[in-house]
């Protein structure tokens, strides 16, 4: 797993590429498996009519706040274990792991206590009253989903810092061929079950979760592979060291995710307040734009293993070469995605919906989508490198600043003050997203410098 370092740049370059590449592939697959149960419940809430495609939207916006905070706290174990995996210390991959569990335990509650609580904060912000009911009724129902999730997540993450990917993707896709069949029981009410609609979807997928979860945890307790860690060994109580130590990563982790994923979910939510025909036109263009964006997050994901790997055998020049490739690699994927949607907007607006006016606003405001690829590759790109080096707060000042320093208020004043609508608060996405990859690339460069390295090392 821990190939002897290349004797020259370009058989270097080309063994981080085909690492991250073989790291990435199945992450990619999971990846889209799981945007594929964010389109499916779309595409089958469409067919509900504009307002129960309104409500999910809205859900999803409120939901993956929370969501985005488990799992930005859980991907701390990533790069922890990458780091032990790296240096050859089983017992410590084990140890990262069992403290996960614990950590993921407190945090299910905290994150099911903000999911109960949506019905007063939608009414607070002036959410349209007919979305309310359903909308309310599909988060509680994915709060049901969150101690799976969480688990998953741990499980997940754990597994990735060993350089094992493959399981995710299998898992994934069963999960997406269950979340379909699930969809369409409580959605439509088929096999005796009574028509849910909107608040089906969360069923369908809180469901989907524990399948999941149970899928992933008995792969890891049955195979071989993971015998060396101990995961599931009796824990003892949690030391404070290495709590301190996941928490340390995990919540700038979360908190830079947070704010990128925060913005898009505040954009839902100002868009919530402009009518269901608007609502549903930017959840479709908000919808495509992040299946896209599953590909260079899965190569994010490799990118962080690679250089955690690399950094763990004590390689920190071969590490930085890896970021670099990773960066590229994911900024040529969002390049092309970018010239997919330019040339095929209204095709794919077409895929979600058959009413005119909502497939008309989708089209355009998907064009906008294809502005912000580029920079939304990068800066996935270089948060992934930047997370191999375990760099967490510099990164957390740099996305809430870009996203909230510039992203938000951009989005507030031209599309809710100035009444530009929801092609306006797309303009404050797209600079947001700029400044980040700007700001986060420069960090990278920065941080990885030969000479500081050279300093580092000697410490």
């Amino acid at each position: 797993m821990n190939p002897r370092p290349p004797a020259t740049r370009a058989s270097g370059v080309r063994a981080d590429a085909t690492a991250i590449l073989t790291l990435g592939l199945p992450l990619l697959v999971n990846n889209l498996a799981l945007a594929g149960m964010s389109v499916a419940d779309t595409v089958m809430g469409g067919r509900l009519g504009g307002q129960a495609l309104a409500a999910i939207a809205v859900g999803v916006s409120y939901y993956q706040i929370f969501m985005i905070s488990g799992l930005g706290i859980m991907m701390a174990l990533s790069p922890l274990v990458a780091h032990a995996y790296g240096s050859g210390d089983d017992a410590g991959v084990g140890d990262y792991a069992r403290h996960g569990a614990v950590i993921g335990g407190v945090l299910t509650l905290v994150l099911v206590a903000g999911l109960l609580a949506v019905g007063p904060v939608l009414a607070l912000i002036g959410t349209a009253p007919a979305i309310i009911p359903d909308a309310v009724g599909f988060v509680h129902s994915m709060a049901f989903g969150i101690p799976a999730f969480v688990g998953f997540q741990a499980l997940r993450f754990v597994s990735e810092g060993t350089g094992r990917t493959q399981p995710m993707m299998v898992v994934a896709v069963l999960g997406l061929a269950f979340n379909v069949f699930a969809n369409w029981v409580f959605m439509y009410g088929r096999l005796g079950m009574p028509a849910l609609g909107p608040v089906g979807t969360g069923v369908a997928t809180a469901l989907v979760w524990w399948v999941m979860f149970a899928a992933l945890a008995a792969y890891v307790a049955r195979h071989p592979a993971y015998r060396p860690y101990a995961i599931f060994r009796r824990p003892r109580l949690p030391t404070l060291a290495r709590s301190r130590e996941i928490l340390g990563l995990g919540l700038p982790f979360a908190g830079s995710m947070l704010a990128e994923g925060g913005l898009f979910s505040a954009a839902g939510l100002m868009i919530g307040t402009l009518g269901a025909t608007r609502v549903a036109a930017h959840q479709i263009a908000l919808n495509y734009a992040a299946l896209m964006f599953m590909a260079p997050l899965a190569f994010h994901s490799a990118t962080t293993i690679c250089v955690g790997h690399a950094l763990g055998r004590g390689a920190p020049a071969a590490a930085r070469r890896a970021g670099f490739v990773g960066i590229a690699l994911c900024g040529s994927l969002m390049l092309l995605s970018a010239i997919v949607i330019a040339f095929g907007s209204e095709a794919i607006a077409a895929l979600y919906t058959t009413d005119a006016e909502v497939r008309r606003l989708a089209a355009g405001l998907l064009l906008y989508a294809a502005l912000f690829q580029l920079s939304d590759g990068l800066q996935v790109g270089a948060a992934g490198a930047l997370r191999g080096f375990k760099d967490a707060r510099v990164p957390l000042v740099i996305a809430i600043a870009a996203y909230w320093g510039v992203g938000f208020p951009l989005a507030f004043v031209l599309g809710v003050v100035r009444g530009g609508g929801p092609a306006s608060v797309w303009i404050g996405l797209i600079a947001g997203l700029t400044v980040c990859a700007l700001a986060l690339n420069g960090r990278y460069l920065w941080l990885t410098a030969p000479r500081r390295q050279a300093a580092r090392a000697r410490l």
